[in-house]
């Protein structure tokens, strides 16, 4: 039986022939990366942020790396004595080129094994870059597999308009990104039991299940306890962000903070976030928890405030300020995020729990109504 990636380069396009395919879903259109409007006086979302960032290739623990760029989405590393995972594949093939050098400068066993913390493009769009070092599987759980099939093209569509930078030579991404493995299970917040996927990489076990919902509802870690027992190394992916924007404009408001604290109790001694540096030690882990915790908490709060007293969303907008801009201004990608998290925090507090799918259109109508 040949395997899903068997004469699957990154230039091509294909049509979604199922879930067990790794891609899928061509683009019938061609994407413009710059749309502009006159009704903002802001850039939209992040295309002013055309520069550069410095890469960080860093070594946390014995089989555990972190791909780092200064507040852009990270990555991680696990190294077996036989095989690799990377944990978000980057936005494009072009882009996870450079991590597969990072990569290459310290192990050239296959990277088998690519994990997808959740469904948003920025993270995922990369993936087919892997076949030709070895990929054969594509791991996500049941509730971001869903997600993929429920607005995956439009969150395509969507993020290469808000990240030009990210998504430079994204001609080469053949389509959506499809799971080959999917985690089944339920929701650990509900007490229910989520299903667990252990993946043996040869001198190391990586443990890979859905801790509850967040910034996503099907967010999925990977945790790696060492040989030695003392380093726990957690990947959260935008479950936990430090010193950049927390995006929830897709989120779980409601349920993230107890997520949050099932990952607290791992008692992870390193951990590579969504965004922001990685951390090394538990205290300073728990200072990423704790960053991640109040903005969750302060913009949530500010949504149910507003939703309360009958403000209208630009009014909301507005109030969140006072409590988000004094703490939170001066991190990386905040006016790009605080439109979309209070928009989501507003809907959430007046009791819509599924979020609104974000569209390139309805994008820019926020973005002119609350940004301009």
């Amino acid at each position: 039986m040949p395997s899903p990636w068997h004469g699957l380069g990154c230039s091509h396009k294909v049509k979604l022939t199922g879930t067990s395919h790794p891609f899928g879903l061509s683009l019938s259109k061609p994407i413009s990366l710059h749309r502009k409007t006159a009704m903002s006086t802001k850039a939209f979302a992040s295309q002013a942020d055309l520069a550069d960032k410095k890469i960080t290739f860093t070594q946390l623990s014995q089989h555990c790396w972190a791909y780092t760029a200064e507040g852009d989405p990270n990555s991680g590393v696990i190294i077996g004595d036989r095989f690799i995972m990377v944990s978000d594949a980057t936005a494009t093939p072009a882009l996870a080129q450079d991590l597969i050098k990072k990569i290459r400068t310290v192990s050239d066993l296959p990277i088998k094994y690519v994990l997808l913390t959740h469904y948003h493009a920025v993270r995922v769009q990369g993936a087919c870059a892997y076949a030709a070092e070895g990929a054969t599987e594509i791991i996500a759980s049941q509730g971001t597999l869903e997600l993929i099939q429920e607005r995956g093209a439009q969150d395509m569509k969507s993020e290469m308009e808000r990240f030009p930078r990210l998504f430079k030579g994204a001609e080469g991404v053949p389509g959506l990104t499809w799971p080959t493995m999917v985690v089944d299970g339920g929701n650990p917040v509900k007490g229910e039991v989520p299903g667990k996927l252990n993946i043996n990489l040869g001198g190391v076990v990586v443990q890979i299940w859905h801790p509850g919902p967040g910034h996503t509802r099907g967010d999925t870690i990977a945790f790696v306890e060492e040989p030695n027992h003392k380093d726990r190394v957690l990947f959260s992916g935008d479950l936990v962000e430090y010193e950049a924007g927390v995006y929830t404009g897709d989120a779980q408001l409601e349920e993230w903070p107890a997520t949050l604290e099932a990952l607290r109790a791992l008692n992870a001694t390193a951990i590579v976030p969504g965004r922001g540096e990685a951390m090394k030690g538990s205290v300073d882990v728990n200072k990423a928890l704790d960053y991640t915790q109040r903005w969750v908490t302060t913009l949530f709060q500010a949504g149910r405030e507003a939703a309360a007293q009958g403000m209208d969303l630009k009014a909301a907008m507005a109030h969140a300020r006072k409590s988000m801009d004094p703490v939170f201004g001066h991190v990386f990608i905040y006016e790009h995020c605080l439109p979309f998290d209070v928009s989501r925090a507003y809907d959430e507090a007046k009791g819509i729990k599924n979020p609104r799918i974000w569209t390139a259109q309805r994008d820019m109508e926020m973005w002119g109504a609350l940004q301009g």
